[in-house]
């Protein structure tokens, strides 16, 4: 039920407006977005540092429309780096291709890709180029190779729902990119994706085990018990090094999970988003666990 009154009020106006501009949204959606400025998400990656986990900085936005906008989101993330680097963390950046222009062209967005990626390299830092929709997925990879062949420190997301995944896959780790492995969170035919969860959940575990045999520094972006169990077991049988991979988790969510992970030795990162285009990244969270919505809505009440 709260799953769907949050679905319901992502599609409607007013609850976004009012969302964007109250100050007891902005309480509410602490738990899942650092904050509105470059200030507030490295705080939260100090901490997230001291508590002995990793981090990735995720400026939001997605589908820009103009060469400036996309040009700003260049500018944010050559900023962070800087910032990231002034200030001795060790945090990485994802971005979205579609932020830096990918719906203004191939060109476009691989002009303003590349400087962050130099920078990165420079910096000793590393990017995470995250995967949107399939109607992107063949371009987002191959400006990923670009990318690496530069060469530049970046990591490839592949989406297990996908029909391609193992395709994808099995080209990436022949050219020794390092991939995210998550599930999809996108709605996608049938004939693009699988469309069960068992399906998928057997996807994942099946292209994990490939990332552990035949990839290069995998990460596995989950917060389902059974996946990383699934992980864990393959690691174990096949004495891989435990410093060989490590597990991705979004900020806020599953933080006994992440605690426990990491003081079992993982190398545990978590996705923290900041910005102001923060209000779609938050539904999509809600959207996608029920216990989420519950949260917010026991919050709600408590406020």
């Amino acid at each position: 039920m709260l799953r769907q009154l949050f679905l319901f009020m992502s599609r409607r106006r007013w609850p976004r407006r009012w969302m964007e501009t109250s100050r007891l949204a902005g309480r509410l959606t602490s738990r899942f977005v650092a904050g509105r400025e470059l200030r507030d998400v490295l705080k939260a990656s100090r901490r997230t540092e001291d508590a002995g986990l990793l981090a990735t900085l995720d400026h939001l936005g997605e589908n820009v429309t103009r060469a400036e906008e996309a040009r700003a989101s260049r500018d944010a993330m050559l900023e962070a780096l800087d910032e990231i680097a002034r200030l001795g963390l060790t945090a990485t950046i994802s971005i979205k291709l579609t932020q830096f222009g990918l719906d203004l062209g191939d060109g476009e967005c691989i002009a303003n890709v590349e400087p962050v990626v130099r920078k990165a390299a420079t910096l000793g830092s590393r990017v995470e180029i995250d995967m949107e929709g399939s109607e992107y997925t063949s371009r987002t990879l191959a400006i990923g190779e670009r990318m690496h062949a530069l060469p530049g420190p970046v990591r490839a997301v592949v989406q297990a729902y996908l029909h391609r995944c193992e395709d994808d896959i099995r080209r990436l780790n022949g050219l020794r990119i390092p991939v995210r492995l998550c599930k999809g969170a996108y709605r996608e035919p049938p004939e693009v994706a699988i469309q069960s969860r068992a399906g998928v959940d057997a996807n994942y575990l099946k292209l994990a085990r490939l990332l552990l045999d035949e990839g290069v520094d995998a990460a596995f972006a989950t917060h389902d018990e059974a996946m990383i169990e699934g992980v864990l077991q393959h690691v174990r049988e096949r004495g891989i090094a435990q410093d060989s991979s490590e597990f991705q988790m979004l900020y806020g969510i599953r933080r006994d999970l992440q605690q426990r992970l990491a003081g079992e030795g993982w190398r545990v990162r978590l996705y923290i988003p900041y910005g102001e285009a923060w209000y779609p990244y938050f539904m999509r969270r809600i959207a996608e666990r029920p216990a989420n919505a519950l949260f917010v809505f026991r919050n709600l009440l408590r406020a």
